[in-house]
């Protein structure tokens, strides 16, 4: 597959922080590549390098084949952003702003209709509303479209989802595989684990640091340990009781159910349920489930914490 951005040692600092730690990867051609992380994980960073706003302190970074610093001016011809916060003219109407940014690239809304026909059509009924009192959804679709209006060869969405209601989600990332199927290669990133599975890859980051890469089948692979999902009445004094175990690995909560992560590699179910009925836990349920991608972010955070403060510790005896 032939790559559409390439990303090789690539480190930024600002100032104290170091927001990225020589990241190297490769998307190709056609895909939807996902960064999963919270805020802070320098998923801004790196997307802003990569659409030629910020530059790197070292490494390399090619798009298209060109590079970030030498040729920007083609990668923004060739390409479309959409930044994580709201960047539209809010005075103009949604009819103006779609004008104004196909007139920035040359070209005019009637070429290129075809491409954002089923995301603007929910938005011609207010096309001369002001994109400032549009709803959170609604500037999300009219910022896509002005993303999309030259037709860029790769798409870059920063946090796109993030603040906008459940079905707005669905229906942003329908739109998304609507795109790649039509052969756009498109990074997004995203704090949200329910969208990663939509991805053809994934990577996963924190602290300017990837902790893994691979299709979301693949990076579920990465956890190792037993994992049990359990239930009870007594959720908190539940949760107290494990995470004090000297077997507990990890306990999180995932909504009225707890997953927790034992040390020992063939605990049995029956075994884990009668010690929680010898702890007077009488109304407690205990399965043994595949870890999801949350679980193994999860996991894959607390080995690289304990790899830090490992090290730290190392730093210190000498």
């Amino acid at each position: 597959m032939k790559e559409a951005v390439l990303v090789a040692g690539v480190g930024k600092r600002f100032g104290m922080v170091q927001a990225l730690q020589e990241m190297s990867f490769a998307v190709g051609e056609g895909e939807l590549f996902g960064f999963i992380g919270a805020d802070g994980a320098g998923k801004t960073t790196l997307l802003r390098i990569l659409v030629t706003l910020l530059l790197p302190d070292k490494g390399r970074a090619e798009v298209l084949g060109l590079d970030v610093v030498r040729f920007y001016r083609d990668i923004r011809r060739r390409t479309g952003y959409m930044p994580g916060k709201f960047s539209l003219y809010p005075d103009l109407s949604v009819e103006e702003n779609l004008r104004f940014f196909a007139s920035v690239f040359g070209v005019t809304v009637e070429q290129n209709y075809e491409l954002i026909r089923d995301i603007y059509v929910q938005l011609e009924p207010f096309k001369t509303r002001r994109a400032g009192k549009l709803s959170g959804g609604m500037k999300q679709k009219l910022a896509l479209s002005c993303a999309l209006v030259h037709r860029p060869e790769v798409l870059f969405l920063d946090e796109p989802t993030t603040g906008v209601d459940a079905v707005s989600r669905q229906e942003f990332w329908q739109m998304l595989t609507r795109l790649k199927g039509q052969g756009m290669t498109i990074l997004v990133s995203t704090p949200y684990m329910d969208e990663a599975v939509l991805c053809d890859r994934i990577a996963f980051m924190q602290q300017g640091s990837m902790l893994a890469l691979d299709t979301p089948a693949g990076i579920t692979t990465l956890f190792q340990k037993p994992l049990f999902a359990i239930r009870a009445r007594e959720t908190w004094r539940l949760l107290s009781l494990l995470r004090a175990s000297p077997h507990a690995a990890s306990v999180y909560a995932f909504g009225s159910t707890l997953h927790y992560t034992d040390n020992r590699p063939l605990l049995p179910v029956d075994e884990l349920l009668a010690a929680l009925h010898a702890d007077g836990f009488t109304e407690v349920a205990v399965s043994s489930i595949q870890p999801g991608i949350e679980d193994t972010f999860i996991s894959l955070m607390e080995e690289k914490m304990e790899e830090k403060i490992e090290e730290k510790k190392g730093g210190v005896h000498e």
